[in-house]
């Protein structure tokens, strides 16, 4: 056997130092991780097959919460809430921030202003933001009512109707997340090569044949980011829920995470309050991974 060259030596020494620098800087994000994510996770999962009330020693009950689960009526109407809130979210999101970045992402008197106004309600509290929008859909002094009052016409009771608690919802989050997916898209826009509007002009394309041939292509992988970020959003919407409707009229408004609040700080059910956090880990991470395979068939640009 022959044996390594001082070259050799010298590289895998290199090699061996580049390594342990590079472990050395990602470490504290490893750290970080590991005790703000992985452990987390971890102890939801054991604390869901425990009863815990928190002021008492937890006992082990196995996979009986999750029994009690799927008996539970309730938790369908959660599902069937928390489904509709993101069918009512995802494509409004979409089609109306893609809307927004096509008219705002080219340069003109003002556009800063127009800009700002819409990436303002991002950096609003969600509590704020919340509570903002439940005085204007007072019944009987919130603005809507207000005006549709002086025109001759009795205002609904918005925040009380059942039919439209989780519309109303979601068009307040509507509202708030424009902004930061405004943004994204308007880079994906201004990242869009001008010779290919250019010769789409000299060959006749309209404005909307070139948006829909050139400009939707090249910026699919912008768009999957939006939709899966808005995905999670609507599945672990809180805030506005707590804020504008507290989960009413009567359970209309139940979503995940208002449901699992509900079970963990109200009745002290953490052990089913966890199950519950699991089932939606597992949701989350399914329609992701669905939505991650099924990327190659309408995003054509990854760079």
């Amino acid at each position: 056997m022959t044996k390594p060259t001082s070259a050799a030596r010298t590289a895998r020494t290199l090699a061996l130092s580049d390594s342990r620098w590079a472990y050395a800087f990602i470490s504290p994000m490893l750290v970080g991780y590991t005790l703000f994510v992985l452990l987390p996770i971890a102890a939801t999962l054991v604390i869901s097959l425990t009863d815990w009330s928190l002021i008492s020693k937890p006992s082990w009950v196995g996979l009986d919460n999750y029994r009690a689960l799927f008996q539970d009526g309730e938790f369908y109407v959660v599902v069937r809430n928390t489904l509709y809130f993101t069918a009512l979210l995802l494509p409004s999101n979409l089609a109306v921030c893609l809307g927004l970045a096509w008219l705002l992402k080219d340069r003109f008197r003002g556009v800063g202003l127009f800009r700002t106004a819409v990436f303002t309600p991002v950096v609003t509290s969600v509590v704020v933001w919340g509570i903002v929008w439940k005085y204007i859909f007072q019944t009987d002094n919130g603005i809507i009512n207000v005006a549709l009052r002086m025109i001759g016409v009795q205002g609904p009771h918005w925040l009380f109707t059942s039919a439209l608690a989780i519309p109303i919802v979601a068009f307040v989050t509507l509202v708030k997340g424009l902004g930061m997916n405004m943004v994204i898209l308007i880079g994906a826009m201004q990242d869009v090569p001008a010779f290919y509007y250019e010769a789409a002009r000299l060959d006749g394309a309209s404005g909307w044949r070139q948006f829909r041939s050139i400009t939707l292509p090249l910026i699919a992988p912008s768009i999957f980011l939006v939709t899966i970020m808005t995905v999670i959003g609507s599945l672990k919407v809180f805030g506005q829920i707590y804020s504008l409707t507290g989960g009413g009229p009567g359970n209309s408004s139940y979503v995940f995470v208002y449901y699992i609040y509900q079970q963990a700080f109200r009745f002290y059910e953490f052990g089913y309050a966890s199950a519950i956090s699991a089932i939606l880990f597992l949701i989350i991470l399914i329609l992701t991974l669905a939505q991650w395979n099924v990327r190659k068939k309408w995003v054509y640009h990854e760079a």
